[in-house]
């Protein structure tokens, strides 16, 4: 059994990452990593894990273990890497965005390889450090690869996505409030998101020349979990080509599947799956994708990425079942 260590362990991702690995068959958690919690059980902030785990969180680092979870708020794990060592084979998988844009991929001597496994598959296993993708990069990259790769992003791109309440961490703020989110829908960092650097990066990589301008609206919805995106552009591709074109891209990849139905979320919510239905509509390819937000969207992925770095089906402990009731 690997053993396994969670950095920054109150969160919402690490909650997720915790319950994916209490039932994984080949990794155990060896410790939880909490400033503000140490010696207090994991299951009492993490209710869920009652009878599951029998963990305290500690602030002292075990630096033997396998793999470490970097769970932190964006911009910290930099600074917690610099003040603390871990064995040279300890893999790292990062879950903030300290590591995602190319040029911030080497840090003391570690080189991070962007951790979308649609996209990077190929150079994960071999990798010791991993940059977890975001959310929302990872349900638009995912809708928009497969036409990078075949160089049609020639125009400009159009994406509305909407999250859900999770999406903005476990930390209470005037957005995240019940009151204030329930029956509500709003527009937030309007062509602006953080997100969108890593988009491009990757679309420009399959592309290999310089993509269209990304117009993104993200959206709070009045749910917990979840992300549905559509894309759409001006295509000249044709409807039987464009769905030849995601089945091949995507043949391979077994959480990403394209299908023939509406996609909506309580088709993916509680799994590592993306959805993916493409359509030529007059002379507008529109590309509908959902994802769970804390899963695909993080803790999920980050063990798909942890699974294919050991050696392991990267199927391994995500086999779950969607909550459609």
């Amino acid at each position: 059994m690997r053993r396994i260590g969670i950095i920054g362990g109150t969160g919402y991702v690490a909650g997720e990452l915790l319950r994916c690995l209490v039932h994984h068959p080949q990794v155990e958690p060896g410790f939880v990593y909490s400033h503000s919690q140490p010696g207090k059980p994991v299951s009492g902030v993490h209710q869920d894990l009652q009878g599951e785990l029998n963990l305290n969180f500690t602030d002292k680092i075990d630096p033997e273990v396998d793999v470490v979870f970097l769970c932190l708020g964006h911009g910290k794990s930099k600074e917690f890497l610099a003040g603390h060592t871990f064995n040279a084979h300890t893999r790292i998988i990062d879950l903030g965005n300290d590591f995602r844009l190319e040029a911030d991929r080497h840090f003391l001597k570690k080189n991070f390889v962007y951790g979308l496994p649609e996209l990077n598959g190929a150079v994960i296993p071999n990798a010791t450090a991993i940059a977890n993708p975001g959310c929302f990069a990872t349900a638009i990259q995912l809708a928009l690869l497969p036409l990078a790769n075949a160089r049609l992003l020639d125009g400009a791109v159009h994406v509305h996505a909407t999250t859900g309440s999770t999406g903005a961490g476990a930390s209470l703020s005037e957005t995240s409030h019940f009151s204030w989110r329930n029956n509500n829908l709003s527009v937030y960092k309007a062509f602006s998101h953080q997100h969108l650097g890593e988009i491009s990066e990757s679309l420009q990589a399959l592309q290999k020349a310089p993509v269209p301008e990304l117009n993104f609206l993200p959206l709070r919805g009045n749910f917990t979990r979840g992300i549905l995106a559509t894309a759409y552009l001006d295509s000249p591709i044709a409807g039987q080509d464009l769905q030849l074109l995601y089945r091949d891209f995507y043949k391979n990849a077994p959480f990403t599947k394209v299908v023939d139905v509406p996609v909506h979320l309580k088709q993916v919510v509680n799994t590592n799956h993306c959805f993916l239905q493409v359509q030529k509509i007059g002379g507008k390819v529109l590309i509908t994708s959902a994802i769970d937000n804390l899963l695909k969207g993080a803790a999920g992925q980050a063990i798909q990425n942890m699974n294919l770095m050991l050696g392991l089906d990267e199927r391994t402990g995500l086999h779950f079942k969607a909550n459609y009731f």
